[in-house]
């Protein structure tokens, strides 16, 4: 680098490569120079979407239809993992060594049934689903058709009952699905699935159980000759 000026006669003055490089960036890292530069933050922001982008892009050339195809298939994906969110609800956690269907003190079948009614006069057909699920069960177990047992859920409840009252046994199992869907699927149940639980708890209390002949009957014993 050559300069001219500040000599006498004019004499070119000669300023080493690399020193001349030093002082020019000692120059330019003042802060006066980066005031309006962006932060450490926006930089990275603009770093990710630049990568964003440029993945949109290669996405979109390798989707038939360019980018209106990647828009549906993002479309189609989303479409399919809400109808699975829908479809199977919240993970649930398996069933814990507590009582899983009476969470509180021993109470009889009218009392769930009371229960479950000021539920459903309220609109709370969660806990009305549960309530009138638990009246069921006791109900069972008052009637002694099940033996009453801590810790058991509404699904072997239901498969319990089902031996001596097959004939609901599709609509004891759907109840106790409706139960285990509102207490630990993060479901959210309606009046017709309460009403259908209600339909159901009446006809359990006025069907005869089916006794288990095989069971009961003596032994048969050849006679002498």
């Amino acid at each position: 680098m050559t300069t001219t000026g500040g000599t006498t006669g004019d004499v070119p003055v000669d300023v080493p490569r690399v020193p001349a490089r030093e002082a020019a960036e000692r120059e330019l890292s003042k802060p006066m120079y980066h005031e309006n530069d962006p932060s450490l933050l926006q930089r990275g922001l603009d770093r990710f979407w630049d990568w964003v982008d440029s993945l949109f892009d290669s996405a979109a050339h390798a989707t038939p239809g360019g980018v209106v195809g990647l828009v549906a298939v993002v479309l189609v994906v989303l479409a399919l993992v809400a109808a699975l969110w829908w479809r199977l609800g919240t993970p649930r956690p398996a069933p814990t060594g507590s009582d899983s269907l009476f969470d509180d003190r021993p109470r009889t079948a009218a009392e769930h049934r009371a229960a479950a009614d000021r539920h459903a006069s309220a609109g709370q057909w969660n806990q009305a689903v549960q309530e009138r699920m638990r009246a069921i069960v006791r109900s069972l177990e008052e009637r002694t058709l099940l033996d009453p047992r801590p810790g058991r859920t509404a699904d072997e409840a239901a498969a319990e009952a089902a031996r001596s009252l097959p004939a609901h046994a599709d609509a004891l199992r759907s109840a106790a699905r409706a139960f285990d869907d509102v207490t630990y699927g993060g479901r959210t149940a309606d009046e017709p699935a309460y009403r259908r639980i209600e339909q159901l708890d009446t006809a359990v209390e006025r069907t005869k159980p089916v006794l288990d002949t095989a069971a009961a009957a003596p032994a048969f014993t050849e006679p002498p000759r």
